[in-house]
């Protein structure tokens, strides 16, 4: 009845890449927040949770969700509560980045992948319940327990990555190990659900957007803000530059003295 790959491979692929997208950019900006002062690195902080929370984990659970199916119910979403969704996400993981950019140590580093954690799966179910369907959705509390704690280990790995990680090709190699943490945080909770349909609600129509009406608006933003965040990589790779050669300088003047 239920069908998690009704798509076939092509919904767990695409969200499996745009997770890996959204974790190298969102690396990358941490990285240059590490490098900055101020309202810089602010800044590179904001653009970091957004990359981290919103297009590594919450776009790739949206995507994810395009190939499921129940057989007998069409499924709407309501849209309001899916951007919700979207946000905790994302202030979650900022909060997160910020109390480990403030407080570099192991313990801060575990609480704050805890609080990332339960907030992306916070997100997972909030998500979840945005769908409508001729039928009552459950969800079988291991599976919840489960995909909870695989959260909370992938956040605190990503933030240890943030913190921590200087050379683009450890990122890289990095961005890989967090899409398949992402992504079976995901289908481990989608594991855990069952669909009991209503009787005689096939026919009446259900409040909400499809799938794919909300698909359009969020691959073409999803686009237009990767090609920004890019461009904005570019732009700053000098500044970036300078700032690590001061750096470099005032260290070894310190150590010198």
């Amino acid at each position: 009845m239920i069908d998690h790959f009704s798509l076939g491979l092509w919904t767990p692929l695409i969200a499996y890449t745009v997770s890996v997208i959204g974790s190298f950019i969102g690396l990358l900006f941490s990285r240059r927040a590490r490098v900055f002062t101020g309202l810089a690195r602010w800044f590179w902080l904001v653009l970091s949770a957004i990359c981290l929370g919103g297009t590594a984990v919450w776009s790739m659970h949206f995507i994810a969700m395009l190939g499921f199916q129940v057989q007998g119910t069409p499924i709407r979403y309501d849209a309001l509560l899916t951007v919700v969704s979207g946000l905790l996400a994302i202030v979650v993981m900022g909060v997160a980045l910020y109390l480990t950019s403030i407080r570099q140590t192991f313990a801060w580093l575990v609480a704050s992948g805890v609080v990332a954690g339960i907030g992306i799966a916070s997100m997972h179910y909030m998500g979840m319940a945005s769908m409508h369907m001729h039928g009552h959705m459950s969800h079988d509390l291991v599976f919840v327990v489960a995909a909870t704690v695989i959260a909370m280990a992938a956040a605190t790995v990503a933030l240890w990555f943030a913190q921590r990680l200087e050379g683009t090709v450890s990122i890289a190699a990095a961005a890989l190990l967090m899409g398949v943490a992402v992504s079976c945080m995901h289908y481990t909770g989608m594991l855990g659900v069952d669909v009991t349909l209503t009787e005689g609600g096939g026919s009446a129509s259900l409040p909400g957007s499809s799938s794919m009406e909300l698909l359009l608006p969020l691959v073409v933003g999803l686009f237009v803000f990767l090609l920004v965040c890019s461009l904005l990589l570019m732009l700053g790779e000098d500044d970036e530059q300078g700032m690590n050669k001061a750096k470099s300088r005032r260290d070894g003047v310190e150590t010198y003295g």
